[in-house]
């Protein structure tokens, strides 16, 4: 039989003879590792271990890049959270500097989406989620005088009328 060259796989093995086809091997298994251990009876010592003890959570602050992380105690309220996000900011060096370190200048959200601000005096454990959103509180007065400042804006501004579309069109035709 004369000699012929035969590729080498992908492994380095030759290709299987078609009269003996090749073994797989069988990958090593355990089969105890989708046993599960009877439940056992729960006691106030294994209750403690599984407690929360601290959370980390995440705090985006407006017109930051990247939320500020933050570690607390579930029993927090929402008022420590701001400020603990606050001096968090303020020593990570961020940009832009906030207003003020004072946590009652601020709001904290859900989302930069939510309208509803959350209650300072509300435990942490309670809120049910572990990102938020904190800007700075807005003042009614400001609010007022901006949108009646948009719509002052919007008053001056030209608006075409009919007779001044015609009148466009109308120089077009005498050219």
């Amino acid at each position: 039989m004369p000699f012929r060259h035969r590729p080498i796989t992908f492994h380095a093995l030759p290709p299987p003879i078609p009269d003996r086809p090749m073994k797989i091997p069988r990958p090593k298994t355990h089969h105890d590792l989708l046993r599960r251990d009877p439940p056992t009876t729960s006691s106030p010592e294994k209750e403690q271990q599984h407690r929360l003890t601290k959370l980390l959570l995440n705090v985006t602050v407006q017109r930051s890049l990247g939320p500020v992380h933050v570690v607390i105690s579930p029993e927090s309220t929402v008022e420590d959270l701001i400020r603990a996000a606050i001096d968090a900011y303020a020593k990570e060096g961020r940009m832009p500097p906030l207003v003020g370190s004072d946590p009652r200048l601020f709001e904290l959200h859900y989302s930069q989406f939510s309208l509803e601000n959350l209650d300072p005096k509300e435990k942490l454990i309670n809120l049910g989620s572990r990102n938020f959103f904190l800007c700075p509180k807005r003042d009614k007065a400001a609010t007022v005088v901006g949108v009646d400042s948009c719509s002052r804006q919007e008053n001056e501004r030209r608006h075409f009328t009919l007779s001044t579309v015609r009148d466009l069109l109308q120089s077009f035709v005498l050219l």
